[in-house]
């Protein structure tokens, strides 16, 4: 079996989005090596006044967005009528399709929060699709003890780990996708197998790991070389995203929170956003 190596490290940046909410953010919208994922961002911070404004209502069209919390609640609301509170270890996940607004604002408990919100391109044939929404208690997530100190989460799609796989729960994601999390104590590894016709990103979140050879640390995201399987070292206490997929060759033309093929795409739905027609 061919083991995956790191091909580049990303350093994420800070940034911020929302109504002044901070974050580290991991892009790659022109980078055909994240395809189909588009961007990371991590919510990080035992500050309110770092978040606490949230996402007050804004548009999306031609992507899929899921929001995984580690610490604190969000609270999901949209055009459709959904209101899904997000808890501690839940997921949520939207299909923007052809049009969606919403809004994602903090629930305040004891004022830690932790949580990333992942950005996954639509083909073209699903961009004007119905939107979509759902959302994944911790109790629902698929989780395995792989030993007293290392667990893994398994979110989306599918992951095999020694001859077992573990299905998460999302299973209708744009193209095929998996989506999980390792945490794992000093000294504790991980293996598994990968479709070797998936790209696979990591996102370090916490401590060190090291991967045939090579470190990556917190706050940075790995790109990796084509192969059948992946083997991760904890070089700390350590939690580490993992994510896969198919990817999408198609053109990423990028407008704030639009992701269309073409510029007259992107055009079509601010204007379809101004006019009111986004969500007819």
């Amino acid at each position: 079996m061919a083991i995956r190596r790191i091909k580049q490290i990303i350093q994420s940046h800070a940034s911020s989005d929302g109504d002044g909410v901070k974050i580290q953010r991991t892009h790659g919208f022109n980078n055909a090596q994240f395809s189909p994922f588009l961007m990371i961002d991590e919510l990080k911070s035992e500050n309110p006044d770092d978040y606490i404004g949230g996402f007050p209502p804004h548009p999306h069209r031609g992507i899929e967005t899921l929001t995984y919390m580690l610490k604190g609640h969000f609270q999901h609301k949209d055009h459709m009528g959904n209101i899904g509170e997000l808890r501690d270890g839940g997921a949520q996940w939207m299909s923007a399709g052809r049009g969606v607004i919403h809004s994602e604002m903090p629930m305040v408990t004891d004022g830690n929060l932790h949580g990333f919100q992942i950005w996954l391109n639509l083909p073209a044939s699903k961009k004007m699709s119905e939107a979509q929404y759902h959302d994944f208690q911790p109790e629902v997530i698929t989780e395995k003890l792989l030993s007293d100190h290392s667990l893994v989460r398994v979110i989306a799609g599918d992951l095999t780990i020694r001859g077992e796989t573990l299905t998460g729960p999302l299973q209708q994601t744009g193209v095929p996708t998996t989506i999980a999390d390792w945490q794992a104590s000093k000294g504790e590894r991980f293996s598994s197998c990968l479709n070797p016709d998936y790209q696979a990103l990591l996102y370090v979140y916490q401590g060190h790991i090291e991967i045939e050879g090579v470190t990556a640390k917190a706050g940075q995201l790995v790109i990796l070389d084509q192969g059948e399987g992946l083997s991760i070292s904890a070089n700390d206490d350590s939690g580490v995203l993992l994510l896969s997929g198919i990817p999408i060759d198609e053109p990423v033309v990028h407008y704030g929170p639009f992701v269309m093929n073409t510029m007259e795409e992107i055009e079509l739905a601010i204007s379809d956003y101004q006019e009111g027609r986004l969500v007819d």
